[in-house]
């Protein structure tokens, strides 16, 4: 994945969130679902590609760290 592949991945979840006001909740599931492909990208391009604030990188961050702990429930 590349920051270009990222930033298109963020930007859906994000406008998808936006019908049930759970935008930072899919950033955080964003930063755990590609914890591992987002190691060494640049996330502050990442957010800047998909037109969001800067200060996203510290929740998609907390995201990353959460990885090692969480499974994710698909429903």
């Amino acid at each position: 994945m590349n920051e270009e592949q990222a930033a298109l991945i963020l930007s859906q979840a994000y406008t998808e969130a936006e019908a049930n006001r759970n935008q930072a909740t899919s950033v955080h599931l964003f930063g755990i679902r590609y914890a591992d492909q987002l190691a060494g990208l640049s996330l502050s391009e990442i957010l800047r590609q998909a037109n969001m604030p800067s200060t996203y990188a510290t929740e998609i961050r907390k995201g990353m760290k959460l990885a090692q702990f969480v499974n994710i429930i698909e429903q």
